[in-house]
């Protein structure tokens, strides 16, 4: 009895013992399917933005090579990038062309010609016929005025003899006022005194009336030589006046001696052999020109101008430009150079891209070449926050941002831990860190990663410290 009692216990212990190990067989191939996540805690720090952008080194200045416009290009000698000297070749141009064009404007020029030397006879032609045209002007003038005079003179003629005639009529009206005796002696009655009296008042008002017209005739005249000799001065202004100038004759002068210009510089080249050297040393950093095409009329190279300090461009993105504002201190680095000390000298949007800004640093003498490039670091350290997690903690969709934090719980094999998700409102954040506001606190073991994909609620395993 107590031996089978003692099998029974000895089995009994044996199932125990297997059910044991079972349960930490089953326990470790469970544990081992968990997520693995290794956790941290939020942290106070600084939320350091820093802005590295590329950028290219271009010139300070340019200064443009400009050449005869119009002429053929054989082969061009540089390219943006290349240094010349002064008296280096830069392209040469197609000399039986270029003759073919100077042939063009010397038949220009002779048509131009031309129609200056028939301006110029005609307006001799004008001259002489105005000068006869002044002649007979003033020739008829002073006929008019002798003839105007001639009538003034002859109605002042009129108003003395009728002034004469008057005087002599009173005069004799009153030397015979109370002559009463007549021629043979006999005494005049009172009617014929009365009679002789009224015939010599009729005289006189007849021969003041014809004082009056003779007046009246003289001022007429004046006026009438007046107004006629004014006219006539006036013709004779009209002739002498000076004739508008004609514009022409100054435009084609102005033609021919641009032709001949270009015709000068034509010769130039075509003394040089058709090649066209550079006029001053430097970089070259704009071409414009082409084999097979023509010259521009505009600039045909740009080149840096020495004297003057390089500059570095760098383009923004809007983001970007928001830790990046004038006048801020960064660092540049130019190739192999120690990073640089350098200000944000301009700062504007470009115009042909909406959205992007082009930031320009202005370098130290002798320092960078047009064409190499570089990177600008532009660092701002911002303002320092309470509540700050690793940048890969945050989870961000379109309308939230959560974190996973690690919960307890007890479970079919006891305590476990698992997924809980918290909203947070980001107040800011960079490439490493996020500041963020939410029901989290410094106890708050959040995830900061995982081995497996998760979920609220899954239940984890958390990764040895």
């Amino acid at each position: 009895m107590d031996k089978r009692r003692k099998k029974i216990i000895a089995g009994l212990a044996v199932f125990m013992a297997f059910m044991w190990l079972c349960t930490l067989i089953s326990k470790s191939i469970y544990a081992s399917r968990l997520p693995m996540v290794s956790t941290c805690s939020m942290d106070s720090k600084y939320i350091e933005h820093v802005v590295e952008a590329e950028g290219i080194v271009e010139a300070g200045n340019k200064l443009p090579v400009t050449v005869l416009g119009g002429l053929r290009v054989v082969t061009v000698s540089v390219q943006a990038g290349d240094r010349v000297e002064e008296g280096d070749l830069l392209f040469t141009v197609d000399l039986e062309d270029m003759q073919n064009l100077m042939a063009d404007q010397e038949l220009a020029c002779q048509k131009t010609q031309l129609q200056i030397d028939a301006i110029l006879h005609n307006r001799e032609l004008a001259q002489e016929k105005k000068a006869l045209e002044e002649a007979r002007a003033r020739e008829d003038y002073d006929a008019l005025a002798r003839y105007q005079d001639t009538l003034v003179g002859r109605a002042a003629e009129n108003v003395v003899q009728a002034e004469e005639a008057l005087d002599e009529l009173q005069a004799e009206n009153r030397a015979h006022e109370n002559d009463w005796e007549k021629e043979d002696g006999e005494r005049k009655t009172e009617e014929e005194m009365e009679a002789e009296r009224k015939a010599r008042e009729q005289e006189e008002e007849r021969l003041k009336q014809e004082l009056q017209a003779a007046a009246y005739a003289e001022a007429d005249a004046k006026w009438n030589r007046d107004n006629t000799m004014k006219d006539a001065g006036r013709k004779v202004e009209d002739v002498v006046s000076e004739e508008d100038e004609d514009a022409a004759l100054a435009v084609y002068r102005a033609e021919v001696e641009s032709i001949q210009e270009k015709l000068s510089a034509y010769k130039t080249v075509l003394d040089g052999g058709g090649e066209i050297k550079a006029p001053m040393g430097g970089m070259v950093t704009d071409v414009y020109v082409q084999a097979g095409g023509r010259v521009p009329d505009t600039a045909s190279f740009l080149m840096a101008d020495d004297t003057v300090p390089c500059q570095f461009s760098v383009t923004l993105t809007k983001e970007e430009k928001t830790y990046v504002n004038l006048d801020d201190d960064v660092k540049l680095k130019l190739g192999e150079r120690k990073e640089l000390n350098a200000k944000v000298d301009y700062l504007a949007e470009n115009e042909n891209a909406p959205g992007s800004f082009t930031a320009l640093l202005q370098l130290p003498e002798e320092t960078g070449t047009p064409g190499q490039s570089g990177t600008m670091i532009c660092a701002k350290a911002g303002e320092k926050q309470p509540c700050c997690i690793p940048l890969m903690a945050l989870h961000e969709e379109q309308t939230k941002s959560y974190v996973y934090v690690v919960g307890e719980r007890e479970g079919i094999l006891g305590m476990e831990y698992y997924v809980e998700e918290i909203n947070v409102s980001v107040i800011d954040k960079n490439d490493k860190f996020a500041a963020v506001e939410g029901a989290i606190s410094q106890e708050s073991r959040i995830i900061q990663s995982a081995d497996k994909e998760m979920k609220r609620g899954d239940v984890i395993r958390l990764a040895q410290p």
